[in-house]
């Protein structure tokens, strides 16, 4: 067995194992805070489901062997005393096995069973294969042994509880080979004309011109380049269900969802190298705008949520996005998107202010994406300065948009709007030395010790001298070792493991690195920057991270984390080569 190894190595404890366009991932990981021994076939159709458990058998005892477990983008494989068993996706719905010395058992994953829940097992005679039909994702799985033999079948057409399952072998010195196909619907017999190792191959071309394409200038002062791009690329699934276009789901650990910010980050990542795959990323969630021009909170395969919204921070995205871009967007999508961004901008303005308001509120943290921070402690809806500086952000590009569309009123409007929300913004909510929140209900107003009330820095040349300076510096205070903290340290609301209340967060970095630039505080955002690359090379992609120690929490395969650091990977590879 040859199969080549290449790209970056990681532990599929921290990232499923996967391709571009599955919706499903060789993972230990279950659900959240759940994890197995072995290894499953983890689907994210109709939710998150570990559907097939793979666990390899000593050969002698029948018993599970003891093996390691190693993966790069091409191939995972699981090696032990008396073989190995390898893994590699030949197409997004189906991946390849091989084995020699080691038997692999494939059963369905453990969970209490009844007629109508849990998976149905049974041998396809048409199609000389093994089927598991799973009740949670409403998909087939079909095992079709292409050499060697299947042994050990437990629990066909069996109804309720009970092991189901069956193991693929080989003779003494011989090797085995099978398929596993993820299936929508009917499908004739598997077959393929290619071997195992050009399905390794072609699995490591697909993986390495994604990378080349949206990190060509990496080298090694990147080193976290080319995890990052896999952790984007092996998170990216086809259209399916309600997800209308290619989408770089945030994880395909639990957190498989494409939440109405985080796609942001994602698309300006992609957008040099893979351009028609940031645009989707960045109109997704518009293709799930409603009648009042709101954006879902989230969209996944079968289920989209309006409970929530997300910032408004897409004017801010789509004016760096666009200069990205290695083409100019059309005058037609770009008059679309215009409209699109206008209704979204129009919510704000009309359903999220309160009658006689200058300012529109959140109703819950949850609205601006940091759902638990500390400013909202004392009211949940209120008037945030960062969200009147991302929505003034927004009011700049849509005139800019309309002055390129040919809109001179629609331009004028949206720039005195734009003006008329600032001067609000810096008449109610700035003191001599800070923004502060105002309750919506009780007209009552408070500071807090969250990163969040500095976030109006994203307005960078747009805020007077002295806001810049004193955002700056109390941003600077927030700075750790790692980064920045979500909540002040010294703050008796601080948290390690606390969400929005310390950990340091991707989104938050790029946004006030970015403002920080604009607003000329280029020392600050160059020690943002670099410690916010040093963090992710160090302890990877996560979801967030403690802000003292710097371990990952929460999610370990973050999709915006590893945009972030191409993001900010890239400027800092550029800045360095003038």
């Amino acid at each position: 067995m040859t199969a080549a190894r290449s790209g970056p190595a990681f532990s599929v404890h921290d990232i499923p194992f996967s391709t571009r366009g599955s919706w499903f991932g060789i993972s230990p990981v279950l659900a959240e805070r759940t994890r197995a021994e072995d290894l499953h076939l983890v689907s994210h159709q109709n939710g998150m489901h570990a559907v097939l458990s793979l666990v390899p058998l000593d050969p002698a005892t029948g018993e599970r062997a003891k093996t390691r477990v190693e993966a790069a983008p091409g191939l995972l494989t699981w090696t032990g005393a008396a073989g190995r068993v390898d893994l590699a996706f030949e197409s997004p719905d189906t991946v390849r096995l091989r084995g020699a010395g080691l038997p692999l058992r494939i059963s369905a994953a453990a969970r209490t069973l009844t007629p109508f829940s849990g998976t149905y097992f049974y041998r396809e005679p048409a199609a000389d294969a093994y089927v598991f039909t799973s009740y949670e994702t409403g998909r087939r799985y079909r095992v079709t042994v292409l050499s060697g033999s299947a042994a050990a079948v437990s629990g066909s057409q069996m109804l309720g509880s009970g092991e189901r399952g069956v193991s693929v072998t080989a003779g003494t010195g011989a090797s085995w080979e099978a398929a596993v196909e993820e299936l929508d619907s009917a499908r004739l017999p598997y077959t393929s004309s290619q071997t195992f190792d050009a399905v390794v191959a072609a699995a490591e071309h697909a993986f390495a011109a994604f990378v080349d394409a949206v990190a060509p200038w990496r080298s090694q002062a990147t080193p976290a380049a080319s995890l990052a791009a896999y952790v984007i690329w092996s998170a990216t699934v086809r259209p399916a269900g309600l997800v209308t276009r290619p989408a770089v789901l945030m994880s395909k650990h639990w957190m498989d969802k494409v939440w109405s910010w985080d796609h942001c980050f994602n698309a300006l990542a992609l957008a040099p190298g893979a351009p028609a795959l940031a645009w989707d990323q960045f109109c997704l969630p518009f293709d799930h705008q409603d009648e009042t021009g709101a954006l879902p909170d989230s969209v996944t395969h079968s289920e989209v949520l309006h409970n929530f919204v997300k910032p408004p921070i897409h004017g801010w995205t789509l004016s760096h996005l666009r200069s990205r871009l290695p083409e100019p967007i059309g005058r037609s999508e770009l008059a679309k998107i215009y409209g699109r961004l206008a209704r979204w901008t129009d919510f704000w303005l009309t359903a999220r202010r309160a009658p006689g308001a200058a300012l529109p509120h959140y109703q819950h943290g949850n609205d601006s994406g940091w759902d638990n921070a500390t400013t909202f402690d004392p009211e949940r809806v209120v008037v945030t300065a960062d969200l009147a500086a991302f929505l003034i952000l927004q009011l700049h590009e849509l005139a800019r948009l309309a002055a390129e569309l040919d809109l001179p009123d629609q331009a004028r409007r949206w720039a005195r709007t734009a003006a008329a929300t600032q001067a609000a913004m810096l008449d109610e909510l700035w003191t001599p030395e800070r923004f502060v929140t105002r309750g919506v209900d009780s007209a009552a107003t408070w500071g807090s010790s969250s990163l969040l009330d500095l976030m109006p820095i994203a307005l960078g040349e747009h805020l007077p001298e002295h806001i810049r300076k004193t955002l700056a510096d109390r941003i600077e205070t927030h700075l750790t070792p790692y980064g920045l903290a979500t909540e002040h340290p010294t703050s008796p609301h601080y948290r390690a493991d606390g969400y929005w209340r310390g950990p340091i967060w991707a989104p938050a970095t790029v946004l006030i690195e970015d403002g920080l630039r604009r607003a000329g505080h280029h020392r600050l955002a160059d020690e943002i920057s670099a410690r916010f690359r040093a963090l992710c090379e160090t302890h990877g992609f996560a979801e967030n991270f403690d802000a003292l120690a710097g371990t990952g929490l929460r999610d370990r395969a973050y999709t915006w984390t590893a945009s972030s650091y191409l993001l900010l990977a890239e400027a800092h590879a550029r800045r360095d080569s003038r």
